[in-house]
């Protein structure tokens, strides 16, 4: 057997050298240089690689989806910023005093006549002892022509009273008013109201001081035969350039009088109370909600966050291409080993 086993051998030798090259093939594809890898077959280590590829693929889609998003922000901020400045938001504020200026109220009666004036105090008005004749006029009074600032043709007349000032004790202003005729189907008194009497009363130029309050303020009016109560709050508003403009809000309740005099008359009474609403100066000014320093710092935060999100999309690519360049030259030494 062993001698026809040598004769076997001997006569196919190329055979014999085939099989040795091919168990060499399949020894040197197991054997990995540097010795990193020994035990582990190509497959595996290109499974592996094919997966670290792929998760760096993803990493980089995602940072550049959050490269997007973060310039998005960028555009927003600013966007929003440029409309808070178009667009201001009214701010109001409320001052509690427990002393008001005195108001100035400005009559126009034409043809009727103030009969009485008073102050009371603590909402006390005690009934009128001879409702349509003259009474006392213990207010602060001043009369006044000038010409219509809207024609500069027609004179008006108008009576300036001091209005209650003592907010705590709630005083007010009472006036009666008596008009004898009218050749109209109703009557009424017209009046407006200004922030300071005294400011009035110091004025060199009055009648040129009540042209501009008659330009500036709206204009009421209250109705005969009634008691109208007016209760006011004054609202200052600060302008963009730093000046300042008061107005008044007003609240009016109406009631019935009941005429008891003992003959019939034809003439009209006019009652009227003035006092303030509340203790609290509103005040109103516009205000710009963009803070520019928030913005600043936002931006700053998001081109942060854009600079280290393009500087780790510029490392894993840089290691994308430094696992490429391992594993082509690890594919290079198996084949010089090989061959």
């Amino acid at each position: 057997q062993l001698s026809e086993d040598v004769e076997r051998v001997s006569e196919n030798p190329t055979d014999e050298r085939e099989g040795e090259m091919e168990v060499r093939e399949d020894a040197s594809s197991v054997i990995l240089p540097d010795g990193e890898l020994g035990t582990t077959t190509p497959s595996l280590r290109f499974s592996k690689t094919c997966l670290k590829n792929v998760f760096s693929v993803i990493l980089l889609f995602m940072y550049l989806l959050l490269m997007a998003v973060a310039v998005f922000l960028v555009y927003q901020t600013i966007s929003d910023f440029r409309e808070k400045l178009k667009h201001p938001v009214m701010s109001v504020t409320y001052k509690e005093v427990s002393l008001y200026d005195a108001p100035g109220i400005a009559f126009y009666p034409g043809k009727a006549r103030l009969l009485s004036c008073k102050h009371h105090y603590y909402d006390h008005i005690p009934p009128l002892i001879n409702p349509g004749q003259p009474g006392h006029i213990e207010c602060t009074t001043q009369r006044i022509n000038y010409t219509d600032p809207f024609t500069n043709q027609t004179m008006k007349y108008a009576l300036v009273v001091q209005g209650p000032r003592d907010v705590k004790k709630k005083e007010l202003v009472f006036l009666q008013f008596h008009l004898n005729e009218t050749d109209q189907d109703f009557s009424a008194i017209d009046y407006l109201l200004f922030s300071s009497f005294q400011e009035f009363v110091n004025s060199p130029e009055k009648e040129k001081f009540m042209k501009d309050c008659e330009s500036s303020y709206s204009s009421w009016k209250f109705s005969g035969g009634f008691r109208t109560w007016v209760k006011m709050s004054l609202v200052k508003t600060k302008e963009e350039d730093g000046s300042e403009t008061v107005e008044f809000k007003q609240e009016t309740s109406v009631v019935n009088y009941i005429d008891q005099r003992t003959k019939p008359r034809s003439d009209q009474l006019f009652f009227v109370v003035f006092e303030w609403k509340d203790p609290f100066i509103q005040t109103v000014q516009d205000i710009i909600t963009a803070n520019p320093w928030n913005m600043i710092a936002l931006l700053c935060g998001i081109f942060l966050a854009l600079f280290k999100a393009a500087d780790f999309a510029k490392l894993s690519v840089k290691w994308m291409i430094k696992i490429r360049k391992r594993h082509l030259k690890r594919s290079r030494q198996v084949m010089n080993h090989i061959s």
